[in-house]
């Protein structure tokens, strides 16, 4: 597997190159590169999920007058705030190298599995999955994550909370229309949880789960540009819904 340690300047961009990577492991029909991903962002924005509805899930004025821009991503899930002490990161992987990658429930279990026992070794603590995407810590969130399918690959990709303002959350983020059962009504800064940990260890240790040893010498830059000019950078995509 390749790794990819790569923040581009704007949401749009890293979004559109998450994307980018998939076409290009699925152009390979199954044999093209496997990627782990990192990026950091310089600032706040709101991720939608594919099928989420903006003014459901979104508080759009108070992100309007913090000028927060508001995106959506291909893959599912709910709403996201993203910003400065989040890890986010990709995974683009061929669907024959486990069975398990046969199914969207199988992918989950495989890849957060790994995922927690991966951050279980770093904190010394149990780290548990919760509801379809989640990992946690004695129930409160850390982790959320979300998938896009191809025929030959996958996109599965999230982002882990380490540093955050969690009030960003809650002034930009209403209670979601639906949520996993362990949340139980909690509000955002009951709910979300910081790691704490120093990306670069968080990094290293994703890498060594995933022996992602060699870096990705040439990323899809140009179908990137396309993708972020062309949708992810349009509000004809951003509000569709």
């Amino acid at each position: 597997m390749k790794y990819l340690d790569l923040t581009l300047p704007s949401p749009a961009e890293n979004l559109a190159c998450d994307e980018a990577l998939l076409d290009a492991c699925e152009a390979g029909a199954g044999g093209g590169d496997e990627v782990l991903r990192f990026w950091e962002p310089a600032g706040p924005s709101v991720v939608v999920g594919y099928a989420n509805r903006v003014a459901a899930e979104v508080n759009v004025d108070a992100c309007a007058r913090r000028a927060v821009p508001i995106l959506r991503r291909v893959s599912g899930g709910g709403t996201v705030v993203q910003g400065p002490g989040c890890l986010n990161y990709a995974l683009v992987l061929n669907l024959g190298r486990d069975p398990g990658l046969g199914s969207i429930s199988g992918a989950n279990r495989y890849i957060l599995q790994r995922h927690a026992d991966c951050l279980g070794s770093l904190l010394g603590r149990q780290v548990s999955l919760e509801g379809q995407t989640d990992l946690a810590l004695d129930g409160r969130k850390f982790s959320g994550n979300a998938q896009r399918r191809k025929r030959h690959c996958l996109l599965f990709h999230g982002s882990f909370l380490l540093d955050l303002d969690l009030s960003l959350v809650a002034a930009l983020l209403p209670m979601p229309s639906r949520q996993p059962g362990y949340r139980g009504n909690r509000s955002h800064p009951e709910f979300l949880m910081n790691l704490g940990l120093p990306a670069g260890q968080l990094k290293a240790a994703l890498r060594l789960a995933w022996a992602a040893a060699d870096p990705l010498d040439h990323p899809p830059a140009e179908v990137t540009r396309d993708l972020s000019g062309g949708r992810y950078a349009c509000e004809a995509w951003n509000r569709r819904w």
